[in-house]
């Protein structure tokens, strides 16, 4: 998956089934303000508060309602839009829809999200 993520020009955020952040690709280095290599793996308690994901109000998401913590969790698609704060300070109203990944057996091994930053083809 990490291989086809980073061939792809659409913004994307790969967790294992632990949750933890192992990947996201350069379009999506532009969205989370800074560069994979710098951030490196990341646990997902300290990414689903990392970006600050807030509503159109301004009000906190808690981590639960964020959609690659949905597919994490519940191991269900979800999508949302929603404001989040890149870790270069800058705020940005995106889309995302992320997905459970279950591989052979039913087992769930991670999950996927992919961004699309409102306002931006």
């Amino acid at each position: 998956m990490r291989q086809l993520a980073g061939y792809l020009a659409m913004p994307i955020f790969l967790v294992d089934a632990e949750g933890t952040l192992v990947f996201y690709n350069e379009p999506a280095e532009r969205i989370h303000g800074q560069r994979f290599d710098e951030t490196g793996e990341m646990p997902a308690s300290e990414w689903a508060t990392a970006f600050a994901p807030t509503d159109d109000a301004g009000r906190p998401i808690v981590p639960e309602k964020v959609p690659l913590a949905i597919a994490c969790v519940e191991r269900r698609p979800a999508h949302a839009e929603l404001w989040i704060r890149g870790l270069d300070q800058v705020s940005r109203r995106i889309e995302a829809t992320a997905l459970p990944l279950i591989g052979p057996a039913g087992r769930f091994v991670g999950a996927i999200a992919v961004f699309w930053e409102k306002g931006r083809g």
